[in-house]
C-alpha cells in the first residue's frame, strides 16, 4: 500500500526518539539523505491501521527551533516549509516526562508554527524511578494539543498514539493556542512579513526574519527583502530571541508545575547520580573505561574464536568438495580459487564483527557511552578537539564513513575539518579481520594473570595505538589550521536503562549484514579480477616458466614438483609481475611481492586483504590442499631466502603498524569530498595517513627484525 501520510518524529536528543522510530517501523526502515543535503535522512513504513500507511521520518534531535549545525537546520528546513517533500502531515513530539520543563520548549515553538502535533509522554518510567507523577490527561487540557503515554523501549502505548495520528491525519487543525506570539513584540514587522511572504502565521514569520541567511528554501532576493525589512523595523536579533526563550520558560514552568507533582526531596540523588559520581570520575572513570575496552577485545578473540574455527574449515571443506566434484577447468578454478577463497576470507571474521558490534550496542543502550564522551571530553581539548569531536571517534570504531558524517554536530569548522582528517586512524571493524588473522599468526594464545588472553592484549594495544595517533595529528594540524572561534561542548546524560534486546539484536544484524554486503560485494569484484590477472601472464611467461620448473627440478615429488610449478606460474602471471614492480618500494618494510599485491588490492577496502592473501595463496600452492585454511597457508609460507618461516614477528608486526596508519579505503576519502566540499582534504589525508604508514612500518620491522 503507498503511504498515504507523512509522520515526522521530533524531539530532543535522548527523549527516545530514535527507539520510538525502530518500534513503530521496524525492519521496514532504510537511509538516504534529505534532498540537497547529505544528513542522512532515516525513514521507515509504518502501517497505522488496514486503511492508512504511513511514512515515519526519524529527524535529527534538537532542543530548539534555533539551530546550532548542519544536522538541526534540516529540522527548521522542513517545518518552517509546507512544500519540503518531507513537510510532516503529523508531527510527534517525543518528550522526555523526567524533564518536562527543557523538553517543553520545542514542543511549543513546533506547536506555535502551526504544525499538526501529537505529543509522546514517553519515559514515564525515568520519571516514576525520580519520584515524578505527571498528570497527561491535565496537561493535553493546558497544551490543547493530544497528549499519549507511551513507553518507547517496550512498546507500550503504541496503540493510544496510533488512534491520535490518525483523528489528527483527518482533523489536521493545529493547536489553536499561542504560546508564544511575535506580533505582541514586533507587530509591524511580522505584519509586513506575512504581506510581503503570503503566510499566515505570525511565529513562521519570525522564523523568516531571524533565520532566512540559512533557510535553503528562500533565494537571494527573498534573504534581501527580509534583510530590508529588519533594517527598516530596526529588528534586534539577539534580543528578541532572549525574550522569547524567556517569556516561553515562565509559561512552560506554570504548566509543569500544574502536572507534575514530585515525591522525591531535591537533595536525594537518583541511582544514576551514584553511579555517574565513579564512572565520571577524574582517575576512576578512565580506569573503568580501559577495564571495559579490555574485556571488550577479550570477549572478540575468547568467545567467536570456535564460530571462527568451524567457518574456516567449513569454507575449506566446500572448497575441496568443489575441486573434487566440478571438472577440472578455469571455471572451476575461478570459482574456487577465486571467489570462494575470496569471500571465504571475510566470512570467517562475521562472528568477531558480531561480537564487536554486540558489546558496543550494549554500551550505547544502557547509557554508558554518553559518560565516555563525556569523560574523553577533558582529554580532547587538551589536543585541540571540541568535545563533540568524541562521538565520531567513537563511532570510527564501526566505520569512518558514517563517522565523517556525524561530524556535522561539530559548530566550529575548524574542530569539524580536524576531526574529519584523524578520524580515519581509528581502528574500523574493516581493520579486524587483519588484525585478528596477524595476530592469531604471532601472538600464543596464552593467559596473562591467568584471566587476560594475550591476542586480546595485542588487539587492544593497537586500538589504543589508533586513538593516540588521531589524538597527536589533531594536536599537529590545530597548529596549522587557526581560528579564533571558540568551541563548546554540551550533553545531556541519559539515564542508564537495560539493554532492549530486540534493538540490540536489529543493531548487530544491520550492521553484519552491512559489513558483508559492502565487502562482499567489492571483495567479489576484486578476487575475479585477481584471479585472472594471477592465471594468465603475457605471451608464454608462464608456461615457460613451467618448462624451466620441470628441467631444473627433476628430483622432486610430483607433489613438490606440482607445488613449485604453481608458485612458478603465479610469479610469472600479470600480477606477479607486477608485484614484482612494487616489491622495491616496500621489501624495506619485509614485504614480499605477493603482500604487494594484496596492499594494492586493499587500496579500495582495508578487508579486502585477507581475501587478497586467501586468493594469491589458494593459485600459488599445490593442488593437494583443499582442505587448508587460510591462517595455515599463512603459517606455512616460506621465506625463498631464508627458507624460514615468511610470516615472522616483524613482518607480521610491520604489516599490523601498517594498517594502523594506512589511508586503504575509497569510501572514507569520497566521505571526506563530500563533507569538506573539496578534493585538497581527501588528498591531505591520503598523503600524510600514507607517509605516517609507511614510516611506522619501516621502523617496526626494522628494530624487530
Amino acid at each position: 500500500m503507498k503511504p498515504s501520510a507523512t509522520i515526522a518524529l521530533v524531539g530532543n536528543p535522548n527523549a527516545g526518539k530514535s527507539s520510538l522510530f525502530n518500534e513503530l517501523t521496524g525492519l521496514r526502515q532504510k537511509t538516504g539523505n534529505f534532498p540537497g543535503v547529505t544528513v542522512d535522512k532515516k525513514s521507515g513504513t509504518w502501517s497505522i491501521d488496514s486503511q492508512t500507511t504511513a511514512t515515519v521520518v526519524d529527524l535529527p534531535g534538537i532542543y530548539s527551533i534555533y539551530p546550532k549545525s548542519l544536522d538541526e537546520q534540516i529540522v527548521t528546513d522542513i517545518l518552517a516549509n509546507p512544500a519540503h517533500p518531507d513537510y510532516p502531515d503529523v508531527a510527534v513530539v517525543v518528550v522526555d516526562a523526567s524533564n518536562l520543563h527543557r523538553n517543553l520548549l520545542l514542543f511549543t515553538q513546533i506547536a506555535d508554527l502551526g504544525v499538526p502535533v501529537v505529543l509522546a509522554l514517553n519515559m514515564l518510567d525515568v520519571a516514576q524511578q525520580e519520584g515524578k507523577d505527571v498528570n497527561a490527561v491535565q496537561l493535553s487540557m493546558l497544551l490543547d494539543v493530544p497528549v499519549v503515554r507511551i513507553n518507547a523501549r517496550t512498546g507500550e502505548g503504541l496503540d493510544h498514539l496510533k488512534k491520535a495520528v490518525i483523528d489528527k491525519i483527518h482533523k489536521p487543525a493545529a493547536s489553536g493556542k499561542l504560546f508564544f506570539d511575535p506580533a505582541q513584540e514586533a507587530a509591524g514587522l511580522i505584519a509586513d512579513t506575512k504581506s510581503q511572504y503570503q503566510l499566515d502565521n505570525n511565529y513562521l514569520a519570525l522564523q523568516y526574519v531571524i533565520q532566512h541567511d540559512g533557510f535553503t528554501f528562500l533565494d537571494q532576493p527573498q534573504r534581501v527583502g527580509l534583510d530590508t525589512l529588519i533594517d527598516k523595523h530596526q529588528f534586534s536579533e539577539p534580543t528578541f530571541q532572549a525574550g522569547e526563550t524567556i517569556s516561553r520558560y515562565k509559561h512552560i514552568g506554570t504548566i509543569v508545575d500544574a502536572v507534575v507533582k514530585s515525591r522525591r526531596a531535591t537533595d536525594q540523588p537518583t541511582w544514576s547520580q551514584k553511579l555517574d559520581r565513579v564512572l565520571l570520575h577524574p582517575m576512576w572513570g578512565y580506569a573503568i573505561f580501559l577495564f571495559i575496552l579490555l574485556l571488550i577485545f577479550q570477549a572478540i578473540f575468547a568467545w567467536a574464536q570456535p564460530f571462527m574455527d568451524g567457518i574456516d574449515a567449513g569454507v575449506a571443506w566446500l572448497n575441496g568438495q568443489l575441486k573434487e566434484s566440478l571438472p577440472a577447468g578455469p571455471l572451476t578454478n575461478l570459482l574456487t580459487d577465486g571467489v570462494l577463497a575470496g569471500i571465504g576470507g571475510i566470512l570467517v571474521f562475521i562472528p568477531q564483527i558480531a561480537f564487536l558490534f554486540l558489546l558496543v550496542s550494549l554500551l550505547e543502550e544502557s547509557g554508558y557511552m554518553s559518560r565516555v564522551m563525556v569523560i574523553m571530553d577533558r582529554i580532547m581539548r587538551k589536543f585541540g578537539l571540541n568535545g563533540r569531536s568524541v562521538v565520531p571517534l567513537i563511532s570510527g570504531v564501526a566505520c569512518a564513513v558514517p563517522a565523517i558524517m556525524a561530524t556535522r554536530s561539530i559548530g566550529t569548522r575548524r574542530d569539524r575539518l580536524i576531526t574529519i582528517l584523524v578520524t580515519p586512524l581509528m581502528s574500523c571493524s574493516a581493520r579486524l579481520p587483519i588484525y585478528t588473522i596477524l595476530i592469531a599468526l604471532v601472538v600464543p594464545s596464552q593467559r596473562v594473570l591467568g584471566i587476560f588472553n594475550l591476542q586480546g592484549l595485542a588487539l587492544m594495544v593497537l586500538y589504543l595505538l589508533g586513538l593516540i595517533s588521531a589524538l597527536l595529528a589533531a594536536f599537529v594540524l590545530k597548529l596549522f589550521l587557526r581560528t579564533k572561534e571558540r568551541s563548546f561542548f554540551i550533553m545531556e546524560l541519559p539515564t542508564f536503562k537495560l539493554p532492549r534486546w530486540n534493538h540490540v539484536g536489529l543493531t548487530v544484524w544491520e550492521s553484519v549484514r552491512a559489513f558483508v554486503w559492502e565487502a562482499g560485494r567489492v571483495i567479489l569484484a576484486i578476487s575475479i579480477v585477481l584471479w585472472v590477472l594471477a592465471s594468465y601472464g603475457p605471451g608464454d611467461a608462464m608456461d615457460q616458466a613451467e618448462t624451466r620448473v620441470r628441467q631444473q627440478n627433476t628430483t622432486l615429488s610430483d607433489q613438490d614438483l606440482q607445488n613449485r610449478i604453481a608458485s612458478e606460474r603465479l610469479e610469472s602471471s600479470y600480477a606477479g609481475q607486477f608485484g614484482h614492480f612494487i616489491e622495491p618500494v616496500i621489501r624495506p618494510l619485509g614485504y614480499d611481492w605477493k603482500i604487494g599485491i594484496a596492499l594494492l588490492s586493499s587500496f579500495a577496502a582495508r578487508e579486502v586483504f585477507v581475501g587478497t592473501m586467501s586468493t594469491i595463496y589458494s593459485i600459488g600452492d599445490g593442488a593437494d590442499d583443499e582442505g587448508v585454511t587460510i591462517r595455515e597457508r599463512l603459517r606455512q609460507e616460506r621465506n625463498p631466502q631464508t627458507g624460514g618461516a615468511m610470516y615472522t614477528p616483524a613482518l607480521a608486526w610491520s604489516l599490523l603498524i601498517f594498517y594502523v596508519f594506512a589511508m586503504m579505503c575509497m569510501s572514507t576519502l569520497a566521505a571526506t569530498q563530500r563533507e569538506t566540499k573539496s578534493w585538497k582534504w581527501p588528498a591531505v589525508q591520503l598523503v600524510y595517513m600514507m607517509g605516517l604508514a609507511y614510516v611506522a612500518a619501516f621502523a617496526t620491522y626494522q628494530f624487530l627484525k
